[in-house]
């Protein structure tokens, strides 16, 4: 498609955009009396108008019925986890056994790794991008020392190469081939929180397994924005929270992926509760734990309902908008950012943005990181001034990410003139 720097041509690609209707099922901030231009999906999805009901139904059942909510409810609460396999699984791309819905993102890391990183003296290094998201380096330093290694060896960072900013494939499968069978576990993020690059999951499960490792993802910034196919590239586990482009509200529920050569594998190695307990006999409570074999077994506690309720709302929206049509527009979505912020770079005396994510759209998803090259912190404090939420990644880096259940074209338009208008004073 050819684009245009206009507002009559972002307004016709939304009058003609089959997901236009979606914006009017979310709260959108206001300011100044009008909607914001909301860029932040990728920390913090927006509310869905339907949330409130939903949740509200629990709190009733809670209110009516007490205890007996979790058989009585009209969503009884007992197998309330039940309910998202299905529709994760299209989102995640997995079997509906593969895929549980419990805990936080980090505690279901440290559980999964628990599982997926079993060092030796021989096979103990893990494999991740340089600058992952912080929670996850901490949970692999901690877990390194918890088996009484030392990070600084036990850990291999990849990077860009001088003076690039994102990871070449090669590279990252150049430095699997290299640590060969001192390496237990490749574990990298699906979606780099920093730079927005989308990377090659399938082909770096297939070099991990080559060398006889477990793969992982941590798809924070993967799950609801990017196309994703875990069982088909064969990946060992994922994980990934649900508030930022799932929607289901701050420090939302979690989910996990297990292929299911794992997760029918009761005898793994794991950190157990009583909700990971075969079902026919949980109530028992009897003593050695038996698994239930899906993914089901890496639960802990039963269902935290309410934040539930929050995910069943959001889960509802993406199916009924469709996920090939959501990959779609994003898609566009993003073409179009990239060609306004080219476009307005091409005005400049000099350079003042340097956009950072990949322009190759199977290499990124909603995510768009801006490094400014002058004057950064004091565009992104102009531009909250003049109504867009954005986020700002020290030391220079403006994030933005135009999500297509709630965000248009004229968002991106708008975004771009302010941004103009902005660098000319």
């Amino acid at each position: 498609m050819n684009f245009e720097n206009t507002i009559t041509f972002a307004a016709g690609l939304d009058v003609n955009d089959s997901l236009n209707e979606f914006r009017q099922k979310f709260h959108i901030p206001q300011h100044n009396g009008k909607d914001c231009i909301y860029f932040t999906g990728n920390s913090l999805g927006l509310q869905p108008k339907s949330t409130a009901k939903y949740v509200q139904q629990e709190l009733n059942d809670w209110a009516k019925l007490g205890v007996e909510g979790h058989f009585h409810a009209k969503n009884p609460w007992m197998p309330y986890h039940e309910i998202f396999p299905q529709q994760l699984s299209t989102i995640v791309g997995c079997l509906p056994h593969e895929v549980v819905v419990m805990n936080s993102l980090t505690v279901n890391l440290h559980l999964l790794m628990v599982t997926f990183y079993r060092p030796t003296k021989e096979r103990y290094k893990i494999i991740c991008e340089a600058k992952a998201f912080p929670s996850d380096q901490y949970a692999f330093e901690s877990q390194v020392k918890y088996h009484g290694f030392d990070p600084a060896e036990a850990i291999i960072e990849v990077a860009p190469r001088e003076g690039e900013h994102i990871l070449r494939t090669e590279d990252i499968l150049s430095v699997i081939q290299k640590h060969g069978d001192s390496v237990a576990l490749v574990l990298f993020g699906g979606v780099n929180y920093y730079t927005g690059q989308l990377f090659d999951m399938a082909e770096i499960t297939k070099a991990a397994h080559a060398i006889g490792a477990y793969t992982g993802f941590d798809l924070a910034h993967a799950a609801g924005n990017v196309e994703l196919k875990l069982h088909e590239w064969n990946v060992d586990f994922a994980c990934w929270c649900s508030y930022k482009y799932l929607n289901s509200g701050p420090g939302g529920v979690a989910g996990v992926y297990i292929h299911e050569r794992h997760a029918r594998n009761t005898s793994l190695p794991r950190f157990a509760g009583w909700w990971g307990y075969t079902k026919e006999t949980r109530f028992k409570m009897e003593k050695g734990f038996d698994a239930i074999p899906t993914a089901e077994g890496w639960q802990l506690s039963n269902a935290p309902v309410l934040s539930m309720a929050a995910h069943k709302a959001s889960l509802d929206i993406f199916e009924e908008a469709g996920m090939s049509q959501l990959h779609e527009k994003r898609k566009r979505l993003s073409a179009y950012l990239h060609y306004i912020m080219n476009d307005i770079n091409s005005r400049q005396q000099e350079k003042v943005i340097e956009v950072i994510t990949p322009s190759d759209k199977t290499e990124r998803g909603c995510q768009v990181s801006m490094l400014m090259l002058k004057k950064g912190r004091e565009v992104f404090d102009a531009l909250t001034k003049q109504g867009v939420i954005a986020d700002w990644r020290e030391p220079n880096v403006i994030r933005v990410a135009p999500v297509p259940l709630y965000n248009t074209f004229e968002d991106v338009w708008q975004f771009g003139n302010i941004i103009e208008t902005l660098l000319k004073h």
